[in-house]
């Protein structure tokens, strides 16, 4: 059993592969937060922008197997127009890795698609996943210490020295670094932040959140 928030097409907004098009399927639940205002507080992670309690977004759902689900995600992408090439399916949360399993990646890989996950990092990622993102979260046990892309969200509450934490996630194996601006109120001091670091440490690159930008999911 799956349990999907929403699961909608679009394009990639974040990261390496920004203004790709692909299928969204953001599984409900997450390790970090509960996804209720009254336990953000005492969550370990506090700044989710996300709502991914339930299953009453575009495209929830309960699905009971992996086929069906891989169904789902293959009409979402041909609900576009677009054809059997380049099939690319990102999962994310809450913590997809809650969920994702190997039978649903080898439903997914047999219908020709890539798959990709957005993760905080904390819990290992099966086998067969073609495009793995950690952006971890301070406070939490970080055991995903290689990926194709880390993109850390600054800054975040306990960054005593933003520096001495990048200097650590470079000496580990991932091959893309992103700094991404926290959203809210303070994103403009937020991303002056990022810009700087990023032209002081020039193995970090900037990740925008495009989609936001361009007023799409």
């Amino acid at each position: 059993m799956y349990t999907v928030k929403e699961l909608f097409p679009t394009l990639q907004g974040e990261g390496t592969h920004a203004g790709r098009a692909a299928v969204f399927c953001r599984f409900a639940g997450c390790n970090l937060w509960s996804g209720r205002e009254e336990d953000r507080g005492s969550a370990i992670c506090q700044f989710c922008d996300t709502d991914f309690v339930g299953i009453d977004g575009d495209g929830g759902g309960k699905f009971e197997a992996a086929k069906d689900l891989a169904q789902a995600i293959e009409l979402a992408w041909r609900s576009t127009g677009a054809g059997p090439q380049q099939r690319y399916v990102v999962f994310t949360g809450g913590e997809p890795l809650l969920q994702l399993d190997e039978e649903l990646i080898s439903a997914l890989h047999q219908k020709g698609f890539e798959i990709a996950i957005e993760t905080n990092g904390t819990i290992k990622v099966p086998k067969g996943v073609d495009w793995v993102c950690v952006s971890p979260k301070e406070g939490s046990e970080l055991v995903v210490l290689q990926a194709n892309e880390l993109k850390l969200v600054v800054p975040q509450a306990g960054h005593h020295s933003l520096e001495k934490l990048m200097a650590r996630f470079e000496g580990m194996d991932y091959r893309n670094r992103y700094l991404q601006p926290m959203d809210g109120p303070n994103l403009k001091s937020n991303t002056e932040l990022a810009v700087a670091l990023c032209q002081k440490r020039p193995l970090w690159r900037l990740s925008l959140q495009s989609h936001k930008l361009i007023g799409i999911r």
